[in-house]
């Protein structure tokens, strides 16, 4: 849906990351990845604290279809500390001038991309945005990354910290989302130790809000859609599986926190400790919205079959004092009011 993120929202994330900005004035930032969920929340807080804080900062977005950009997001088009330029990431022709930062967070972890293309996007064009900020004399680099690096969480282990050096399966064209975005980090790890320029890594896990796709792959924006059109809402496997969700505000106050305050050459894991199966997570659903035609399961559990999880140790971001703000019921209550204000307006 083509609407701002609510401004409570949006002032709650400046309110939480005032203090960092500072290093933000004058400065000029360069945006991947600008068009996506991660990416309308980043740029409606750079827009808001630009204008707040008077940080006369400018942003440079990289999008591969401008006009797809001004259809989703009319209302930052003629924001005049945005510009917008077109081209794909493993080949775009580089913006002039100097910038001080740069978020990445061009890729596609969609199903239906084909593997080999994932892989050239991310590990192609995490290649040439290092490039780019090197040659432009960019001072912080942050590189989103995501949880499925590691591969396949042990039963034993209810989080995952960032030493655990588990993998994906590289047998399998699964795994290429995984297996790039690893090689993307081996890429910013190698820039961050050339001096001049300091790479973050944020290794993302799972979220909500506003602007969270919810024709996807993603259970909780699939549940919201399920509510919003009234049809019950539906489990594609056996509800067993374990995820936790971190609402985009905190993500977004986090993602720039690791860029102002992360160090240099250091992955940080951005999500949710507070674990919930998918089974419970739909039943939250139904007690939160008062939805009487409650959920269905696509299949039986097994009996003391493995419990597929995928949970984040979050200590390492809790040493820069980042938290979680928002519990998963008033996540689900704001995300859906959202969507319910969009259709009746």
């Amino acid at each position: 849906m083509n609407r701002p993120i609510p401004s409570a929202d949006v002032q709650d994330v400046l309110a939480s990351t005032s203090d960092l900005w500072e290093e933000m004035r004058g400065g000029r930032l360069f945006f991947t990845g600008g068009t996506g969920f991660f990416g309308a929340w980043l740029l409606e807080t750079f827009v808001h604290a630009n204008k707040a804080l008077q940080l006369g900062a400018k942003a440079v977005v990289l999008t591969r279809n401008v006009a797809g950009f001004h259809g989703k997001l009319p209302h930052l088009v003629n924001e005049p500390c945005l510009e917008f330029v077109e081209g794909d990431v493993r080949g775009f022709a580089f913006p002039g001038g100097h910038f001080s930062h740069v978020i990445h967070g061009a890729a596609t972890s969609a199903r239906e991309i084909d593997p080999l293309e994932m892989v050239e996007t991310v590990v192609d064009g995490t290649r040439r945005v290092l490039t780019f900020a090197k040659l432009r004399g960019v001072r912080k680099f942050l590189l989103i990354s995501s949880g499925a690096v590691y591969g396949t969480q042990p039963e034993h282990l209810p989080r995952i910290p960032e030493t655990y050096d588990g993998s994906p399966d590289p047998t399998k064209p699964s795994s290429a989302y995984g297996e790039s975005k690893r090689i993307a980090e081996v890429l910013g790890g190698i820039y961050a130790v050339g001096g001049g320029m300091e790479v973050k890594v944020a290794r993302c896990f799972s979220f909500s809000g506003p602007l969270l796709p919810i024709d996807a792959h993603f259970a909780f924006g699939n549940f919201l859609s399920d509510v919003l059109h009234g049809r019950p809402i539906t489990i594609q496997g056996d509800g067993t599986s374990l995820r936790s969700y971190l609402y985009a505000g905190d993500l977004t106050a986090w993602l720039y926190t690791l860029l102002f305050k992360g160090q240099n050459g250091h992955a940080y894991n951005v999500g949710s400790e507070e674990a919930v199966s998918i089974l419970d997570l739909a039943k939250v659903f139904c007690a939160e919205l008062s939805f009487s035609p409650g959920f269905v399961l696509a299949k039986t559990a097994i009996a003391d079959a493995p419990r597929h999880r995928y949970i984040p140790s979050c200590a390492k971001a809790q040493g820069l004092g980042l938290t979680q703000t928002i519990p998963l019921p008033a996540q689900i209550q704001k995300s859906f009011q959202w969507l319910n204000d969009g259709i009746a307006s």
